[in-house]
This record gives structure tokens, sequence and C-alpha cells, in this order.
């Protein structure tokens, strides 16, 4: 027991010890000690303490030869440190300003990857998966040669499949709410964005469904121009999927939609 109460002691010894000596080190004049210092850490992984001390020298070493690995190691910390979006403004800011560097494809590449990284779950808002695919896109056309091409390729495959989920689950929402009418149109506008979308079988046969009761709660004007729709729409999922795992409700839609059409 008193074994390890002296090792306890020992690291808070240390831990002091460290934290008031990066104390000091961030009230230096030495730049050069901190730039060191700063690699050091870097080559660490610490990430903070690195991040901490470049974000105090940048000014300083603006228009120097160290200048871009200082504000690219600086961009990477916060990348770390899971500021993403931070680390994004920071990878943009470097790319415009050191063009020529040796950093800028990977600059360019985290830059990217920062938004792919907040893109956030399918039912929030997807403006940044929408900026990580622009960035990508991007990315790909000034290297078209690069190393990273099958991890961007994954990426946006990711990236796209999660716009595809955004745009089905928003349109099933009407659905959802009984709102039939707008749910055809939404679920319409989502195929015609995402043709090959994953929910396809699903979305025709919502559309479908939602046809029929549209027309069902119809007033006597419109039912049958409904129904008619109704029938066309069963033709399409039909054509499609002959097989449909909606057949059976397919078929009593259809049988009840022709039998009011023919009268």
């Amino acid at each position: 027991m008193k074994n390890y109460q002296i090792v306890i002691l020992s690291l808070l010894v240390l831990l002091i010890a460290s934290c008031s000596g990066f104390n000091k080190l961030l009230k230096t004049k030495d730049y050069g000690l901190m730039y060191k210092k700063g690699l050091e850490y870097y080559e660490k992984k610490d990430h903070y303490k690195y991040t901490t001390l470049f974000e105090q020298i940048v000014p300083i070493y603006r228009g120097t030869m160290q200048a871009d690995t200082i504000e690219y190691y600086l961009a990477e910390g916060y990348y770390y440190q899971g500021d993403y979006l931070l680390s994004a403004h920071f990878f943009d800011k470097f790319r415009q300003n050191y063009p020529r560097s040796t950093f800028v494809e990977q600059a360019e590449f985290m830059y990217a990857y920062c938004f792919y990284k907040s893109s956030p779950r399918p039912l929030l808002d997807q403006e940044t998966t929408n900026n990580a695919i622009s960035a990508f896109n991007e990315f790909i056309a000034r290297y078209p040669n690069t190393s990273k091409k099958a991890e961007v390729n994954r990426i946006m495959h990711e990236l796209r499949s999660k716009l595809i989920e955004k745009s089905y689950l928003s349109a099933k929402l009407y659905y959802a709410r009984e709102d039939y009418k707008a749910a055809i149109t939404a679920l319409k506008n989502s195929l015609g964005k995402f043709p090959d979308s994953e929910f396809r079988e699903e979305q025709l046969y919502m559309i479908l469904d939602a046809s029929y009761k549209l027309a069902t709660k119809s007033v006597s004007e419109k039912r049958r121009e409904r129904f008619q729709n109704t029938l066309d729409e069963y033709y399409n999922l039909m054509s499609e999927y002959p097989e449909t795992r909606y057949k059976r409700e397919a078929e009593k839609i259809y049988a009840n939609s022709i039998n009011i059409v023919e009268k």
C-alpha cells in the first residue's frame, strides 16, 4: 500500500513540475525555445501543449521558413483535440496562404476531412455534409492522381448515402403525418434527386399508398382522376419490382382503384 502511495505521489510531483515548466514556457520571450518545445510536444502527440505554443508564435514567425510548419501543425492540433470546424478554418487559411508548401495537399485533404468528421446523423441538417462533398470534389479536381483517391471515394459514398437517407426520412415524415399530397411530392423529388436510392422500393410503394389514400379522401370531382393516378403508381412499382415485398398491399390497392375507375 505504501509503495502504491509513493508511486502516486511521485506522479503528482512530476505532473506539477511539468505544468509549472509549461506555464513558464508560455511566459517566455524566447520564441526559438517555444518553437523547439512545440516540435517536441508535437512528436509526443501532446496536442494541447504544442497547439497552445504555436498559437502564440504564429504572428512572430509569419513570413519565415518555419511559418508553414507552425500553421499546419496548429490546424492539425485543433483537429486532434476534436474541434473540427475550427481546424477546417485553419486548414482553409493554410491552403490559401501557402499554396507551394509541402503540406498543402494534406492540408487540402484535411480541410475536407474536417467537414466529414463534423457531418451529423441523417435526421439533422446536412449543410456540413454538403460542404464535405464540395471540398472533396475540389480536392480530387486539384489532385486527380492522389494516393488518397480510394479513401476519398469511400468517404464520398458514405456522405452521399447520408444525403439519400436524409432525403428519404424527410419525405417519409410527410407520409407518417398523413399529409399525403406533400408526401407524394417529397417522395418523387427524393427519387428524382437520388434515383439509385437504397430505399427506392419502399419509396415507390409509399407513393402508391399515399396516392390511394389521397384519392379515397378526395371530393367526388377529383376521385376518378386521383384513382387513375394511383393505378399509374401501381404500374410504376410493379414494373420495377414485379416481386415486390409490398405485392399483397399493392394488389389490394389496384383492385379497389380499378373498380372505381371502370365504373
